[in-house]
């Protein structure tokens, strides 16, 4: 499945984000965005739809935040189920996969280094 990831930062200090309208108006199955920097991490908005490969990371933790819809995320040997208002974050260096039956809306916040696709 093709992703359709934007590393641009769409938001600049003090601009209001409207997460949810980005949301609302994402037709893609697998999508993200930038949407502000801070400090030295990037805030990312995603909608997902269907399963994302294998990877990791190697210098960057990662941290999911479900907002909307359900998120599997895979690790070695087990899987976490993320329902709405749950999170997690996912340490450097740790093989993991996030999947989504149906349309999931998802926050991420990691480094501004990270590349979203794996080490």
């Amino acid at each position: 499945m093709p992703y359709d990831i934007h590393m641009d930062v769409k938001y600049k200090p003090l601009e209001l984000v409207d997460a949810g309208k980005l949301a609302d108006d994402c037709k893609e199955k697998w999508w993200n965005q930038s949407l502000c920097l801070v400090n030295d991490c990037v805030t990312r908005l995603g909608v997902f739809e269907g399963e994302f490969h294998w990877h990791k990371h190697d210098r960057e933790d990662e941290f999911f935040y479900v907002v909307d819809g359900t998120l599997f995320v895979d690790l070695e040997g087990r899987t976490v189920e993320l329902k709405p208002r749950q999170g997690i974050t996912v340490p450097k260096g740790v093989m993991h996969r996030t999947r989504a039956p149906k349309r999931t809306v998802v926050l991420m916040i990691e480094a501004a280094t990270i590349k979203p696709t794996g080490d």
